[in-house]
């Protein structure tokens, strides 16, 4: 059913798409030349687990699985409308702009989503959240600065005098000799639930635990548990001498070489695709406009000082354990989904946040690689709909797949298969629930309810 592979790199064209100073970059990457237009392609039936007749299976510990039946995503094909994304920029500072994405503009009294993207990508890795969650919330995704299009219209530096770095220097932006004058120097505007993957996780609990007041809860979708290779200078100062650049432009001379060599290896079109392969657990996905979207931003002329400026920034002043801690004692809801099938943030990283934060909700989703949100949209969208609304009703709608669990089964982990409609199949995802830690009073509440809810059945 097709597989995440790549044609050969010599019938791969692309057109410069930056045709001097002051034209608008992102134009849409024109294409392959004689070559299927399906990059990375394949269909979306890996998700089959058993057989369709079948009620019901065992997990890999032996229990019974049930199956819920989910909603699907907008099916445009069949006339259903998804929300209208709006694609905005911000002005950050002068020629430097932050790119976002908004849909649900008109759902004026619903709670407001921000989406934070991982490294490397940016807001269109969210289109299915912004498409369907959009047609009950506010939403937003935003492109960090130095991914996808939040990256300079000009250079920011001045022009190097040095010569002999590499031939094609003069398209690398931000490798100059000094910072020009007017790069020396949010957009909600209410409390928001935050939902970040992988770096953008990081950045999510951070900005959380320094500004607890503007988020209402956190979700963490196979969260990087850390950032920063270098010692950050207020904590470290002695160390922080040996390395003391702190990722602004323009870069180093003692960085340039390096990240020249390094961008050179990993911004070839196979290299991204190996990357994609690594972290999406099922190959037969497509995964056309990620590439397309990736590729095209590595074509920047800002790009490569970009990268390095992410790369090699230091560290920042709280750890990821020591902002999780903040939200916790600021009382800051978290809920955990963790792809398991992700190479590089295995389940372990999400236990152990789990195991610091007890009472936070833990989904474990399979199978699922390293970005869940894109591979599984369905699921994690479900998930997210039903902890959002059990915080927004204070208890009263109960958590995904829990809604309607006996109080002695609360205390157990529970798995289910999600099972959701897809381009006309049948597709199911395993989720596995954590125990959670609860309350006297909420074992109270689950009691009073089970019992009531008997009574009520019984009767007349």
């Amino acid at each position: 059913s097709g597989s995440l592979g790549l044609p050969n790199k010599h019938h791969l064209f692309l057109k410069n798409v930056y045709h001097g100073k002051g034209s608008r970059p992102f134009k849409a990457l024109e294409g392959f030349n004689n070559v299927d237009s399906k990059v990375l392609s394949g269909n979306y039936n890996g998700y089959v687990i058993g057989s369709e007749d079948e009620m019901g299976r065992m997990s890999e510990t032996g229990e019974s699985v049930t199956k819920v039946l989910i909603p699907g995503l907008p099916d445009e094909s069949n006339g259903e409308c998804g929300a209208r994304i709006s694609s905005c920029f911000w002005q950050w500072k002068p020629k430097f702009n932050v790119h976002y994405e908004k849909s649900g503009a008109e759902n004026v009294n619903s709670p407001p989503l921000l989406f934070l993207p991982g490294f490397g990508v940016g807001s269109f890795h969210y289109e299915y959240q912004l498409k369907d969650l959009g047609r009950e919330y506010r939403v937003w995704a935003i492109d960090f600065l130095g991914q996808g299009m939040s990256l300079p219209f000009e250079d920011p530096t001045s022009p190097s005098r040095e010569e002999g770095i590499t031939e094609g220097k003069d398209f690398l932006w931000g490798f100059g000799d000094k910072t020009e004058p007017w790069a020396n120097g949010l957009v909600i505007g209410e409390p928001v639930y935050i939902v970040g993957n992988s770096l953008g996780g990081f950045v999510a609990l951070y900005f959380a635990a320094c500004n607890p007041q503007l988020v209402k809860g956190v979700t963490l979708l196979n969260a990087t548990p850390f950032w920063g290779f270098f010692p950050n200078p207020m904590k470290s100062p002695r160390l922080a001498r040996i390395f003391s650049w702190s990722g602004t432009f323009p870069l180093p001379a003692n960085v340039r070489k390096l990240t020249e060599f390094v961008w050179q290896k990993i911004s070839d079109p196979e290299s991204i695709a190996d990357v994609l392969r690594q972290v999406y657990a099922d190959h037969s996905i497509n995964v056309d406009k990620v590439f397309s979207h990736i590729l095209e931003t590595t074509q920047h002329p800002a790009a490569a000082a970009s990268f390095a400026s992410i790369m090699f920034a230091p560290q920042g002043e709280l750890s990821f354990r020591e902002a999780l801690s903040r939200c916790h004692m600021n009382n800051v809801p978290i809920c955990l989904m963790y792809g398991k099938e992700d190479p590089w943030v295995k389940p372990v990283w999400g236990r152990q946040v789990k195991k610091q934060v007890p009472e936070a909700p833990y989904y474990e989703i399979s199978p699922a690689g390293h970005c869940p949100h894109d591979e599984v949209p369905e699921v994690v969208n479900y998930l997210l709909r039903g902890w959002i609304k059990n915080l927004e009703s204070e208890g009263a709608v109960g958590l995904p797949l829990l809604d309607d669990m006996e109080m002695e089964s609360i205390q157990n982990n529970i798995t289910r298969d999600l099972e959701f409609v897809r381009e006309g199949s049948k597709k199911s995802v395993m989720v596995r629930f954590l125990e959670s830690k609860f309350s006297l009073w909420n074992l109270i509440k689950s009691s009073l309810k089970s019992r009531f809810g008997k009574l009520e059945t019984k009767s007349p």
